[in-house]
């Protein structure tokens, strides 16, 4: 009687086993659900306070004009190559395919401002600011992940100087000063580009070519273009900022905090052009 009443208890026992998983599969996957929303606004929380913090600083001293300088030199000058390189390279590809879909039309003319125009507005802010993204941005997410987890961030602070104003406001302010800066060279060595290629190589008239130029693009196609590139400079390297700063866990925080800042950068650069174009047409 008892062996049976044991068999009875465990086997009562077996049924009810997946009757109490099931809750527990449920609230795992309403935390699934719900980590991501949690994640993606305790991210904009993090980086509203980075924002406020950096703002209350920037116009209290000391203020410290070589690291703005340093700054200037890391994210403009240190970018001069792979702008270069991207812009030539981007001009020299629009060209091609332009001359080559106008000629259907026999307005092989027009690749100049149709160009011109693409780089200016659009292209010249965009891939500026994913290439400062892709070397600076991570760069300095990785500088601050890292004096983060070794403590060089609290140690300044136990020296009494204020980490996001000796760290954060020199290199947000160089990004956005430096950022149109290369924008524009990237609008002029992509035209360079466009011009070798469909004047020099595939014999577009010159004359019609620089005339649809000075014709379609105007100051406020410029205005546009570095008002984009000044805000995407500002954001990206804010983030990388404020991943970094944040970062924890090692080696392997810092690698996750650099990946976060070029992702999360990207992604605001591309989401920011729409609503920036919206609002300026």
């Amino acid at each position: 009687m008892d062996a049976s009443d044991g068999r009875r208890a465990e086997g009562g026992g077996a049924e009810e086993t997946p009757a109490r998983r099931r809750p527990d599969l449920a609230s795992r996957v309403l935390r699934a659900l719900l980590a991501w929303p949690a994640a993606f606004l305790g991210g904009i929380g993090e980086l509203m306070q980075m924002t406020l913090r950096m703002l209350g600083w920037m116009f209290r001293p000391p203020y410290r004009l070589r690291l703005l300088l340093q700054a200037m030199a890391f994210i403009g000058v240190g970018s001069l190559f792979i702008i270069t390189l991207t812009a030539l390279t981007s001009g020299m590809v629009l060209a091609l395919q332009g001359v080559y879909s106008m000629r259907m039309f026999n307005a092989t003319g027009a690749v100049g401002g149709a160009v011109a125009l693409s780089l200016t507005r659009e292209i010249s802010p965009v891939f500026t600011a994913l290439m400062v993204t892709a070397r600076a941005s991570s760069a300095i997410a990785t500088e601050l992940g890292t004096m983060r987890v070794t403590d060089q961030i609290d140690a300044l602070a136990t020296m009494g100087v204020n980490p996001v104003q000796y760290l954060v406001v020199p290199r947000v302010l160089a990004g956005a000063l430096m950022t149109p800066v290369l924008c524009l060279l990237f609008t002029f060595i992509g035209m360079l580009g466009c011009y070798l290629v469909a004047v020099v190589w595939m014999g577009v008239d010159p004359g019609q070519f620089m005339d649809k130029v000075s014709r379609w693009v105007g100051p406020a196609d410029f205005r546009q273009s570095l008002i984009k590139a000044a805000v995407f400079g500002t954001l990206t390297i804010l983030i990388a900022c404020q991943q970094g700063y944040a970062a924890k866990g090692g080696a392997a925080g810092v690698g996750q905090a650099t990946t976060r800042a070029v992702v999360i950068g990207s992604v605001v650069i591309m989401v920011c052009d729409y609503f920036l174009t919206a609002a300026m047409l």
